[in-house]
């Protein structure tokens, strides 16, 4: 089955569908990505907190052979992750890079491996990493499919990113509005009590906290709370279903 039919953005989509969380997608890319190289091991390397991690991986290979690469700092698939860049190894043995990774490799059963770049020039950036054992095993691979599961790779992270950015966005706002409703209530009890503007009341809140070192809201809160024997009520962004 050619790429474009078998990982085509159709099939993607809903793959995305079907999972739950960027993990699962991620790992039915890495199933996916063995499946397609019929390799030893398959896995999907992230950047987090600036240490690399696997965050799945398929088969038996794929997690020692990273870990192995995240202890001398050194491999393909790191190589990949911070050159953008594909990297291929045709023989484990015939290899003279990255130390003494190489014959680990080999000890391991794994001669040949070819990791490929995922979001590349972000705090999230990683690499798919597949490991096969024989010599040369990735020549007669479809490249341009696994090519086409790192490109949805990084597109799933995009994708969960500007959701989470989106949630804190709401997290945000909700605050900002409690705030502001809060300070409010405030102003109102001042306004009251002192006869005077909203402007000369905010001012007077506003002396008070910096005079007694705490937070606008919180002396609002103190106020409405000892006014009125109890906590004041903040709004909701949405509406409780």
């Amino acid at each position: 089955m050619h790429a474009d039919d078998a990982y085509g953005g159709s099939h993607i989509t809903q793959w995305l569908l079907e999972t739950d969380s960027l993990e699962d997608f991620l790992q039915t890319l890495a199933d996916a990505a063995l499946e397609l190289s019929h390799a030893e091991g398959a896995g999907v390397t992230l950047r987090r907190d600036g240490r690399p991690v696997t965050v799945v991986s398929a088969g038996p290979a794929a997690h020692k052979l990273d870990e192995k690469q995240y202890g001398q700092d050194d491999g393909p698939c790191l190589q990949a992750l911070r050159t953008d860049a594909e990297v291929s190894v045709p023989d484990m043995l015939d290899e003279r890079r990255w130390g003494d990774y190489p014959a680990y490799a080999v000890s391991c059963g794994i001669r040949s491996s070819f990791s490929l770049p995922i979001a590349a020039h972000t705090h999230t950036a990683g690499a798919l990493n597949l490991y096969a054992a024989p010599p040369d095993a990735f020549r007669r691979t479809d490249l341009a499919a696994l090519r086409s599961l790192a490109a949805q790779a990084t597109g799933g992270i995009a994708l969960a990113q500007r959701i989470s950015d989106t949630q804190e966005f709401a997290e945000q706002l909700q605050t900002a509005m409690q705030s502001r409703s809060v300070i409010d209530q405030a102003l109102g009890v001042v306004m009251g009590q002192r006869r005077c503007t909203a402007h000369e009341a905010f001012g007077i809140l506003r002396s008070a906290s910096q005079h007694r070192n705490i937070r606008l809201r919180e002396l609002c809160t103190e106020l409405i709370t000892n006014l009125t024997g109890r906590p004041p009520a903040t709004p909701e962004l949405r509406p409780r279903p």
